[in-house]
């Protein structure tokens, strides 16, 4: 038996903020839950199963926040999923849901990820020391730095290319409603004029500390043919990983990123990634990460990425926008920033992305990842179904 096409026709975020004092977890995650379902229009009756993601919990400090949540998001009496691999979790959240449409296990299913960094410290937790683990040093950055200095090594990329990609980021987030960052007088020359956090990442290189959430409801063909608005079908969607640590990993093109395009890629019937796509969502935590992913992920030979960036190709007017929604450089709800980008792919085809819609664009990748660059999940949605 064939799967079920899958279709995203409820999309709903939270405004991204460094604090949302003025509701709990619970309601910011009823808050984007509301949304995705007027989008839709569709009720929580209508909702079959619930799948929601988050980041480690102890970035809240509340532990399995899912099992009281299930009341806020119409999840009593109905199955109720949570998902979690780190930075990557709200794509695989999305994911998860996207396969129990897919395998028709349930109809329509409200897909959710959130995070509250405020209620917590998140450069706390991730610099713990874990046994037998190499250190983090003072956050991720400290982590991924020495990964982006021997990408300038291998690559032979200008010292610059890491502010062009802030400064893109960051005017696209101007166009934004609901990114974190709104900086009206932003300029490269502020980019590459801010303090240096973790060589070669400047403190305006990397993304912020957020509270957000973001929702999608997935549905079948019988569902979307309801839709009032035109869905985002599923072309490809696929997971994958690799331990953190082993002798011949590769932390500046891993292989575990490199299989999961190709199976997404494999799925959607593309041959040619920066042919056949029209524009890219991609975590990009640190500037540097949108050229090392973009060879990555296929769209440049090997040490070509940062040639991309650097000729405006990845601009929200270039022939491959990359983070027109201003990415996760100027939003980062950690759990949710994976699912952002899926639901900022799907805005796209949907045609409803406002002020910074890519115009004609009818085939776009979502992509996260998280860990030690070590769990990857990427869907591609098109303005079509894949069987049309």
């Amino acid at each position: 038996m064939s799967k079920e096409p899958v279709a995203v026709v409820g999309i709903g975020q939270t405004r991204h903020v460094a604090a949302r004092r003025d509701v709990s977890i619970a309601g910011l995650v009823r808050e984007a839950a509301q949304r995705a379902l007027r989008d839709a229009e569709v009720t929580w009756a209508d909702v079959e199963a619930v799948v929601i993601g988050k980041a480690p919990d102890f970035f809240e400090g509340v532990m399995m926040p899912e099992l009281y949540l299930a009341d806020a998001l119409g999840a009593v009496g109905k199955p109720m999923l949570r998902v979690h691999t780190a930075g990557s979790v709200g794509g695989s959240t999305a994911l998860v849901a996207a396969n129990l449409v897919a395998a028709r296990v349930h109809g329509t299913v409200l897909t959710l990820a959130f995070e509250k960094q405020s209620e917590s410290n998140a450069m706390w937790g991730l610099s713990l020391p874990i046994p037998f683990q190499q250190p983090l040093l003072a956050g991720a950055g400290g982590f991924f730095a020495p990964h982006v200095r021997a990408y300038i090594r291998r690559s032979g990329a200008p010292g610059t290319v890491g502010s062009l990609v802030a400064y893109k980021d960051r005017c696209n987030a101007l166009k934004n409603p609901y990114a974190h960052l709104h900086e009206h007088d932003i300029t490269l020359e502020k980019v590459q004029a801010s303090p240096m956090l973790w060589d070669p990442i400047r403190y305006s290189e990397t993304c912020p500390s957020s509270d957000g959430a973001c929702a999608m409801v997935l549905t079948g063909r019988a569902g979307a043919a309801r839709s009032p608005r035109p869905p985002a079908w599923l072309l490809g969607g696929a997971m994958r990983s690799e331990p953190t640590l082993f002798a011949g990993k590769d932390f500046v093109s891993p292989q575990a990123g490199k299989d999961c395009a190709a199976d997404v890629y494999r799925q959607a019937g593309i041959a040619d990634p920066r042919r056949d796509i029209d524009a890219v969502e991609m975590y990009v935590p640190f500037s540097w990460y949108e050229p090392m992913w973009l060879e990555n992920l296929g769209f440049a030979a090997e040490g070509e990425g940062w040639k991309l960036t650097e000729s405006g190709a990845t601009a929200l007017d270039g022939d491959l926008p990359v983070n027109m929604s201003g990415g996760v450089l100027s939003a980062n709800p950690i759990g949710a920033s994976g699912m952002i980008r899926f639901a900022e792919a799907a805005l796209q085809v949907r045609g409803q992305a406002g002020a910074h819609q890519v115009e004609g664009a009818r085939r776009v990748l979502g992509h996260a990842y998280g860990g030690g660059a070590q769990f990857f999940s990427m869907w591609l949605v098109g303005s079509e179904p894949p069987d049309s």
